[in-house]
């Protein structure tokens, strides 16, 4: 084969691993990102794209590229049936189209190099316009997933072809605009098996609240989800913390498979349903990628996700295109007396009154007339044409992140999705008033007022305002003697959390922050490599702008902490042991003792940041024996960093064992102690933090865990060391404030958005432990009084 052979062979397909952002115009805006992330050491699954210049050349060939592009948009003024059979004709155009036997070829070829056999494919669509940052095309052209064999492969690229020219499609173009001859890319990749699957946005696509990251996940292939066909789990999750604020369990009675001979339908049985889908560390670790992703945009991303057994997948990638998008309807109705009709997840924002109209599948479109409520068991995009009538949506199932939602919300109609009765409690005819803010459905006509929308960080209405002073008409903010802190893990809203009213940066987690400066590669390899300097160059710029926003206030740097099974997803990954138990397995500070090396990259971070910004202190995690920390230390003292004696050294006090050495940790130097509630609860009560089975165990409140944390406090302020308490039960049980107050802890570190509701708590502790004290006093004086009256 020579050369020149080789490019004309390479001409129309091209490798994921070869693919950026500037190649979507010819290869789509899905094959751009996941070949961008896929260079960026993300873990994606393999694949290539066929080009949108493989499509027309396949037209071009076939002589009906002209006809197909005089008939981009639908006639103006179309109605459904006009719509129906024009999209009908020119899809069978498509599907009439003989592909090219040079394209054929090299799209087999390509194919062949995943393996001997016939390997399992998803077959997506991969349009131009496709995944753009004001467009996201959400469901309106095809994909196929479990693809195996030669020809099924090229029949399925053609059908990603023909969906070109679907009726949705052709809604979608108009109302977007697109005026450009249509073109297609196509992106095959091998099929991952997928355990748990779904939507990640990283900011709400609610509220635009940038501080949330909203998660659904479903059993099984996350069609269920994107489709709307089950109702699924939907979880909040902060970005600062990562915090599970709300966990909303789905109804889901069935799963989807796919294997060679195709998509299977599998029941769930009745004794499994009701249970989270996904743990708090898959959370975590789904945030902790989520959020690198979109750092590495510079804005909010919606992913789809799969988890394969242990191993987390992103298997597409997107900007969220209705953040910025203004309301159509501005107008929420105030505390109403009119009846709730049905409840559901409120997936489009803004409020909408008119009539209901019932209808059980898209052939009933012709039902809706312009302004009325549509209502169906899910509307599913082939029903985007019926969708742009409406002027609300309300379906039985779905999530907020299903396709219908998302087209929903970049057409500005409130919708709520998820009600599970509203095609069997609604009345077809009757006025309903829609709420897409709250989820609610009311009887009648409600009389609205305009709102706005709260401030990003703001304390919500469902939440306790802290009761502030006022002096002058305006609050003033609570002091306290107990510092509060927040938790942070990334620079991203370092500059609006410094500007409320926290007093440093308690916890600030590595492991967020490492993913872009690792871009996927396993430490150990990009050492291996000589990229030693890019990633303490890249870690220093992202701690130095969270110093800088709350200089002087401390800034509390918790030394990297993944465990081997995170550490393993990463390029390089296979030198990791494998564990059982990663959770209580290698990690902390005995890997540190372990691997100086690691550890070393914390500290080459530290000492550049600190040259500029010494308010940044170190905090090391997960300590179990007095040896290991003795250690570390003096690795600590043989780096350069260690002459700084101006840098505070603190401990996590996760591990029960902490209490005892706490003497002896004071004795090495030790200048603080924070106490992390997740890993020292699950440890005190012998409960994994992510079982669903035994969740009902696990109780920060329990009295074991309460007085593990009274001895950690007690033989911590008797040695002189600072205390500081991680973790959310403090925000909401003022009892727990009060206690923690009462002992004599330092400072609380909370995630930003519970800050002013903390600072609250712990206000309110301290003024009824001075009033105590005050009444204990005066006791005493009267009682001194009486006894000197009756001498």
């Amino acid at each position: 084969m020579n050369v020149q052979q080789a490019v004309v062979e390479h001409r129309w397909v091209k490798p994921i691993d070869q693919l950026g952002l500037a190649d979507a115009p010819s290869v789509g805006g899905k094959a751009a990102n996941l070949g961008e992330l896929t260079r960026a050491r993300y873990p994606v699954p393999p694949g290539f794209a066929v080009t949108a210049e493989g499509y027309l050349e396949a037209m071009e060939k076939a002589g009906v590229r002209d006809t197909l592009r005089d008939h981009a948009l639908p006639p103006a003024g179309a109605d459904d049936s006009v719509l129906t059979a024009a999209s009908q004709q020119l899809r069978a155009t498509v599907l009439g189209v003989l592909m090219p036997a040079a394209l054929r070829a090299e799209i087999l070829g390509s194919y062949r190099e995943f393996g001997a056999g016939s390997p399992r494919l998803a077959v997506r669509s991969s349009a131009p316009a496709e995944d753009a940052a004001d467009t996201s095309f959400a469901g309106i052209h095809d994909s196929f997933i479990g693809v195996s064999g030669d020809d099924a492969l090229i029949e399925a690229v053609t059908k990603c072809w023909a969906s070109l020219w679907s009726e949705r499609a052709l809604t979608y173009r108009s109302v977007q605009g697109v005026t450009e001859e249509p073109s297609i890319a196509v992106v095959v990749q091998l099929m991952v098996g997928a355990d748990q699957s779904g939507v990640v946005f990283t900011a709400d696509p609610r509220t635009g609240a940038r501080d949330r990251i909203v998660v659904e996940a479903a059993t099984g292939l996350g069609e269920v989800v994107v489709g709307g066909q089950v109702e699924p789990d939907t979880y909040v999750v902060a970005k600062s913390g990562f915090a599970v604020i709300d966990a909303h369990i789905g109804s889901q009675s069935f799963s989807i498979t796919a294997d060679a001979e195709g998509q299977h339908s599998v029941e769930i049985p009745a004794t499994a349903r009701g249970r989270r889908v996904l743990t708090d560390q898959q959370l975590e670790r789904l945030a902790l990628l989520a959020v690198a992703v979109e750092d590495h945009y510079h804005v909010p991303q919606d992913l789809e996700f799969v988890f394969d057994a242990d191993r987390l997948w992103i298997v597409q990638t997107r900007p969220i295109t209705t953040l910025d998008k203004p309301r159509t309807h501005t107008e929420q109705p105030p505390q109403s007396t009119n009846k709730v009709l049905v409840h559901g997840l409120g997936a489009g924002p803004g409020t909408a009154t008119g009539r209901v109209r019932i209808l059980r599948s898209v052939s009933d479109a012709h039902r809706l007339s312009e302004g009325e409520i549509l209502v169906a068991p899910m509307t599913r995009p082939d029903w985007l044409p019926v969708l742009r009538r409406a002027a609300a949506i309300i379906t039985d199932g779905g999530g907020i992140t299903c396709h219908a939602a998302i087209v929903g919300r970049e057409l500005g109609r409130p919708v709520v999705v998820g009600t599970r009765t509203a095609t069997s409690e609604l009345v077809d005819g009757a006025i309903v008033t829609v709420d897409g803010d709250s989820g609610v459905v009311y009887d009648g006509a409600v009389a609205a007022s305009v709102s706005s929308t709260p401030e990003r960080g703001a304390v919500s209405a469902s939440s306790p305002r802290p009761a502030t002073d006022r002096v002058g008409g305006l609050p003033t903010p609570e002091v306290t003697a107990t510092s509060v802190y927040v938790n942070l893990a990334t620079p991203d809203a370092a500059e609006r959390v410094a500007a409320s009213d926290v007093d440093g940066v308690g916890l600030l987690r590595a492991e967020f922050m490492i993913m872009d400066a690792l871009a996927g590669t396993h430490p150990a390899a990009m050492i291996a490599q000589g990229r030693r300097n890019e990633y303490v160059a890249k870690m220093s710029a992202a701690v130095e702008r969270i110093a800088a926003a709350f200089a002087p206030r401390p800034v509390i740097y918790r030394a990297i902490d993944l465990r081997t099974n995170e550490f393993a997803d990463l390029s390089g990954g296979d030198v990791e042991p494998h564990e059982d138990n990663p959770m209580i397995g290698y990690r902390g500070c005995f890997r540190y003792v372990r691997e100086p090396e690691l550890f070393r990259l914390d500290l080459d971070v530290l000492f550049t940041v600190r040259k500029r910004y010494p308010n940044v202190h170190l905090m090391i995690p997960f300590i179990r024996t007095r040896w290991e920390l003795a250690q570390c230390l003096a690795d600590l003292d043989s780096h350069p960093l260690g002459a700084d004696r101006r840098m505070h050294r603190w401990i996590m006090a996760e591990v029960p064992s902490v209490a005892y050495w706490i003497p002896e940790y004071a004795a090495l130097g030790i200048d603080g102690v924070s106490i992390g509630t997740n890993d020292l609860t699950q440890l005190v009560l012998g409960v994994d933090r992510d079982s669903e089975i035994c969740r009902d165990l696990f109780d920060t409140m329990d009295p074991a865990v309460l007085d593990a944390i009274d001895v950690i406090i007690e033989r911590a302020t008797r040695a002189g060391l600072t205390t500081s308490l991680c973790g959310q039960a403090v925000s909401t049980n003022p009892a727990l404030a009060e206690h923690l107050v009462r002992k004599g802890i330092t400072s609380v570190s909370v995630a930003p958005d519970v800050a002013a509701v903390t600072r609250h708590n712990v206000s309110a502790a301290e003024r009824r432990i001075l009033l105590d004290r005050a009444r204990s006093d005066l006791r005493m004086s009267a009682n001194g009084d009486r006894r000197g009256a009756t001498r």
